[in-house]
């Protein structure tokens, strides 16, 4: 008789028999994405902008490299080395094809906190008294912690992916990310404010350390270091102004002006002649050693006191990333696995930890960058990655006088895009106030303890309202027959009917069935599409959380389509659902399918009309179906007079 364990081991060894090549080669495909668009590159399009926009990518990788380095408390070449090592990895992995990682200001800043825990500052000034060009034990030390960071973060990533938690980040609304992201980067700039004024300060940290920064920079302001700070503000003027112009003549100019580059090179070669580090007492980046370091495995005995920083860099880091490369996907007409990018950013934090980088994600300039400079694929960041590896090996000892202020200029001037979000205020105050409450509330407790609390709160609060929300909340509805019997009673328009379909909206909607309900109306559009019928007028559809059921007819191809969206069941709704709603206009008028509403609240027109999308020559809310089926059959008399006019 077979034992349990002989048992279990034959059914084990069956489902090994059963794998076949097909399957082993659609599960590489599927986790390998190179492996997709790789075989089938257009080498003679795409090849050209893909290299103009990998140089552009080097020389942005290479200065917030060194910034970012410096903002995690480490020596600047590990800035180098992360700006290398991540990029090879997600551009094997990753599926956004405009998605540059690499080093990350917030997840910077987050391991910073352990670095300055574990092994406090003995020095400011990383290697100027060091002129061997070997790190110090001390620097090693500090990038051992940020690295085992890197590695504890990226197993985390790791780990979410195989639990598929990617389907839970629906919960990670867009104003919680607007407001996380923008009290970070207030964090960063923040953090930078005693290289721009060259100040000598002791590094603050924990609950309320905005505050405390700034507390203590008035209390010594009489020991600001006025060179750099002229300094500091010379590079700012000259960066935000170089960058509106770019910004400003994008089209009519190929490639834009590398300001970054420029003025490192411009201020380093100041520096050197004038002499500033000794007369002036700037404080410069110092000795940069030469080639890529031999793998080396974090420190494993400081991973349990780096639990905190690696859950908020797992998952600060991923958030990011993940509005990147969904953002990119639907600028360019693409799809992005939510799971998959965790693999991707938890490959590219445990890999690169063993040769010494600090915690990636991908950054929002290096990927508007990307746009700007039309890169079609991650050609671009691979190379990228070649060019960094000519700057660590021949021009990187030559930034030995690059002046720490204007780093700290270029950290600052790089996370515009960031504070300006502070804009998107006035949009969620219009649209939705709970979501302006939330905004404004995620970005206190972000900037008054951390991104990762800030993230968690924000995260809980959005669920708490929307559990109180939901209960009280009108989910059924009944339909008025007379209006929709309206359309069989008028037999002698029942043939132009017949390409009308009513969906009925029968609970709110909000950022927790929003995906849903977009994807269940493309499902009715796509498989109406796909039928051969061409008897059934209507669709009677009721969505109920998000789900939607009924049977698709379709419609004859003579006339447009239209879509009759019935909102009387839809209570209540928040940015999402209106940002869905819009997105759907948009999607149907691509297929050429018209979009009414009908029974539409006040306040649901007046935050459709907010966004701005709504450019149909013809009315699109109705105050009821009957109304919005007279306007239809009066604009296709219309058109058949005026088409018989013509004739």
């Amino acid at each position: 008789m077979m034992t349990g364990a002989k048992r279990k081991r034959s059914t084990v060894w069956r489902k090994i028999q059963a794998v076949r090549f097909e399957d082993i080669k659609a599960w590489c495909m599927r986790r390998l994405p190179i492996l997709t668009w790789a075989p089938v590159y257009n080498w003679k399009e795409n090849l050209v902008p893909d290299t103009v926009s990998g140089m552009m990518l080097a020389i942005q990788q290479v200065t917030q490299g060194l910034a970012f380095a410096i903002l995690s408390s480490v020596h600047p070449v590990f800035g180098l080395y992360g700006s290398f090592f991540p990029v090879i990895i997600y551009a094997i992995f990753g599926m956004g094809r405009h998605v540059a990682t690499g080093t990350f200001a917030l997840t910077s800043l987050i391991s910073a906190n352990a670095v300055e825990r574990l092994v406090p500052s003995v020095r400011t000034n990383f290697t100027a008294n060091n002129n061997s060009g070997i790190l110090s034990e001390f620097e090693m030390q500090r990038i051992g912690v940020a690295a085992a960071v890197s590695f504890l973060g990226g197993i985390i990533q790791v780990v979410m992916f195989m639990l598929q938690l990617g389907s839970a980040t629906f919960l990670l609304t867009e104003p919680v990310i607007s407001a996380m992201t923008t009290g970070a980067a207030s964090h960063v700039v923040t953090s930078q404010v005693k290289y721009l004024l060259g100040m000598k300060m002791p590094y603050i940290s924990g609950p309320l350390a905005f505050f405390h920064i700034y507390a203590y920079v008035f209390e010594n302001i009489r020991s600001v270091q006025l060179e750099a700070l002229l300094l500091s503000l010379l590079s700012i003027v000259v960066l935000v102004l170089v960058k509106e112009l770019n910004e400003k003549f994008h089209r009519n100019i190929k490639v834009v002006l590398p300001i970054d580059l420029l003025l490192i090179i411009a201020t380093s070669i100041a520096c050197y002649y004038a002499d500033m580090e000794y007369v002036y007492g700037i404080e410069v980046v110092g000795n940069i050693p030469k080639g890529l370091p031999s793998p080396k495995a974090p420190p494993m005995s400081v991973l349990p006191e780096v639990v905190t920083e690696a859950f908020g860099v797992a998952l600060v880091g991923y958030v990011a990333s993940l509005a990147l490369a969904q953002g990119s996907a639907k600028k360019f007409k693409y799809t992005v696995d939510d799971n998959q990018e965790f693999l991707a950013h938890g490959l590219s934090n445990v890999i690169p930890s063993f040769f010494f980088c600090i915690p990636s994600a991908a950054a929002m300039g290096r990927t508007a960058l990307l746009y700007s400079t039309g890169a079609k694929t991650q050609v671009a960041c691979l190379v990228s990655c070649v060019l960094i590896l000519v700057v660590i090996y021949t021009i990187g000892p030559l930034l030995y006088w690059l002046p720490m202020c204007v780093l700290a200029s270029i950290i600052v001037v790089g996370l515009k895009g960031m504070l300006m979000q502070f804009r998107d205020l006035k949009k969620y105050w219009n649209v939705d106030k709970i979501d302006w409450s939330i905004w404004v509330s995620t970005y206190v407790f972000t900037i008054c303890f951390a991104a990762n609390v800030g993230l968690l709160y924000g995260v809980v609060c959005t669920i708490a309202i929307v559990i109180f929300r939901f209960p009280r909340a009108k989910t059924l509805n009944l339909k008025n027959m007379k209006e929709v019997e309206y359309k069989y009673k008028a037999e002698d328009n029942c043939e132009s009917l017949k390409q009308v379909k009513i969906v009925s909206v029968n609970s709110p909607l909000v950022f927790l069935n929003a995906r849903k309900f977009h994807a269940d109306l493309l499902k009715i559009i796509q498989k109406d599409g796909m039928s051969s019928q061409c008897e059934q007028n209507t669709l009677l559809c009721s969505f109920s959380n998000g789900s939607c059921h009924g049977e698709l007819v379709q419609p004859c191809h003579s006339e447009r389509h239209v879509l009759i969206l019935d909102c009387s069941g839809l209570n209540f709704f928040d940015y999402t659902g209106v940002s869905v709603l819009l997105q759907i206009y948009v999607d149907c008028k691509n297929r050429y399918i018209d979009v009414l509403l009908a029974h539409c609240k006040g306040s649901l027109i007046k935050a459709m009309q907010y966004g701005g999308n709504l450019d149909s020559e013809n009315p699109v809310f109705f105050e009821s179906i009957s109304s919005a089926i007279d306007a239809i059959q009066i604009h296709r008399n219309y058109s058949k007079f005026s088409e018989q006019s013509e004739v």
